[in-house]
């Protein structure tokens, strides 16, 4: 992995994000990958665990925008700031997330491991 890659496979994931769109977030990762967005639970394990998370964002979020930050990159593991703004559907509520992940990619541009831990704020709808 190398910074162009790592970079470019984080913008994919944002605009999945951004689009709504489970499938092409699923499809980042390889069959087998780890996600593990809370540092004390176990990681989801597999691409179909990560589709099925990834899936609630279409049914509860709306207005979302990414951005994102590459930190740097160790040859095996990207590291990368990240944020992120929406509405939630049901309570019109504004949110704001702001995160730091370790990203691992093989040699297909597919990861295989991520780690994240992230803030977030809601402010309720006026």
């Amino acid at each position: 992995m190398d910074y162009d890659s790592f970079k470019a496979w984080f913008e994919q994931l944002g605009r999945a994000w951004e689009m709504r769109d489970p499938q092409a977030a699923a499809a980042l990762f390889t069959e087998d990958a780890s996600y593990q967005e809370d540092p004390f639970e176990a990681p989801m394990h597999g691409r179909p665990a990560i589709l099925e998370y990834w899936s609630d964002v279409p049914r509860s979020q709306e207005s979302i925008s990414f951005h994102s930050e590459i930190l740097g990159d160790t040859g095996d593991r990207g590291f990368a700031h990240w944020s992120v703004s929406f509405v939630r559907i049901r309570s019109g509520n504004r949110v704001k997330l702001d995160g730091v992940c370790v990203i691992s990619l093989n040699a297909e541009n597919r990861c295989y491991a991520l780690r994240e831990w992230w803030h977030s704020r809601e402010v309720e709808a006026s």
